[in-house]
């Protein structure tokens, strides 16, 4: 039997919903995007030729899952990535950090 405290080390009910956050190509870019810094919603929806309202709505369950942090300026709202989520790896990568396990995303699209 194993012991009680390696009975949920991944905390699988948190990771699994931080992976579904992650699960949409869309979210995924938006993720590649603000990995350069901060961007408002229309900056955002321009970038990845989306409707605002589609950014909006993938950036909400972003937020939700704690990847990243909105920050009002007039009627303008700011997206980052949280600071504790992504951190640099050598030279050519990057790491999500999920918590239960960690992404590693290069730094440059692979030819």
């Amino acid at each position: 039997m194993m012991p009680e405290e390696d009975a949920d080390i991944f905390q699988a009910s948190t990771c699994a919903e931080r992976l579904k956050a992650l699960g949409e190509p869309l979210r995924l870019r938006i993720i590649a995007l603000l990995r350069h810094g901060e961007a408002s919603v229309g900056q955002i929806a321009d970038a990845l030729e989306v409707e605002v309202v589609t950014a909006s709505h993938h950036l909400q369950i972003l937020k939700h899952a704690d990847f990243v942090t909105p920050r009002r300026d007039g009627r303008f709202i700011y997206y980052s990535i949280q600071k504790d989520v992504l951190r640099t790896k050598g030279k050519s990568s990057q790491v999500l950090d999920l918590g239960c396990c960690a992404l590693e995303v290069p730094l440059q699209a692979r030819q």
